[in-house]
């Protein structure tokens, strides 16, 4: 790849890696509507693209993951009991939502993931701060937690932070560790949904070459390059940033983004 066609994927692990770190969601919602963009340029067939931009979204968020988790743990924000509990539910869910990605239309896919980032937007813009409501739940109950994240964050490419955060909140976790432990439950969604997309795309005759499955590894590697080098600012960010514009800013740009899927 030339430099020019290197430098937005740069760019774009960069914005991934600092939201990966500031808020635990991965950057999932900012890498799949810019890969379509990219695989759009490149003349990716309409009837892989999304399954292409999920799939590389989940292999970054694999890469980055890794990053953000290790700066969390080092501020002591992740509780690795919750997400131990959580673990095997996530990765049960995530590898069933690559066998259903795998069957949906572009349209029906597009359309769903448009009004996930509109959901996204308002509870950012509305600042949701879940209080405590119940104890964290035994094991059965995590595992049925684990799989619903797993199954969503796997389907819109995400580390499952806009879901994890709030369910960790309300269970009485302190924000900046709901944040932490969130960023850490990302890791086992993004290799599980990985390997699905890996799987289920397999063999298609319409992927562009360079890529596995429904993963595409030019893209994967320049993203994640970025973002894992990033993403430790991010962490370092959350511990001191006031966050009340930089959030409305990041609603207004997933509200544009929605917008323009929906039109498409």
């Amino acid at each position: 790849m030339q430099i020019e066609s290197i430098l937005p994927y740069l760019v774009l692990g960069t914005v991934s890696g600092l939201l990966s770190g500031l808020f635990g969601i991965g950057g999932g919602v900012v890498i799949v509507p810019i890969l379509l963009i990219l695989y759009t340029a490149i003349g990716v067939d309409q009837a892989v693209m999304m399954q292409l931009a999920v799939g590389s979204s989940l292999a970054v968020i694999s890469i980055t993951a890794v990053s953000s988790v290790r700066a969390h743990a080092r501020y002591g924000n992740v509780e690795w009991g919750a997400m131990g509990r959580l673990a095997p539910g996530i990765v049960a869910g995530a590898l069933l939502g690559a066998v259903v990605a795998a069957q949906l239309s572009f349209a029906a896919f597009r359309i769903g993931f448009a009004i996930f980032l509109l959901l996204l937007a308002v509870q950012i813009i509305l600042q949701f701060k879940p209080k405590k409501t119940a104890p964290m739940p035994g094991l059965p109950g995590m595992f049925g937690v684990g799989a619903a994240i797993g199954v969503l964050s796997s389907l819109v490419g995400i580390g499952g932070g806009a879901m994890t955060v709030p369910f960790l909140a309300r269970c009485g976790l302190e924000m900046r560790r709901a944040v932490g432990t969130a960023a850490a439950c990302g890791l086992p969604i993004a290799i599980a949904g990985m390997v699905g997309f890996l799987l289920t795309g397999w063999g298609r005759a319409e992927l562009p070459a360079w890529s596995t499955g429904f993963i595409y590894w030019p893209a994967v590697f320049w993203v994640g390059l970025a973002g894992f080098v990033i993403a430790p600012l991010g962490a370092k960010l959350a511990q001191t940033l006031p966050q009340k514009v930089l959030r409305m800013l990041f609603a207004a740009f997933l509200v544009f983004v929605a917008v323009n899927m929906l039109l498409r």
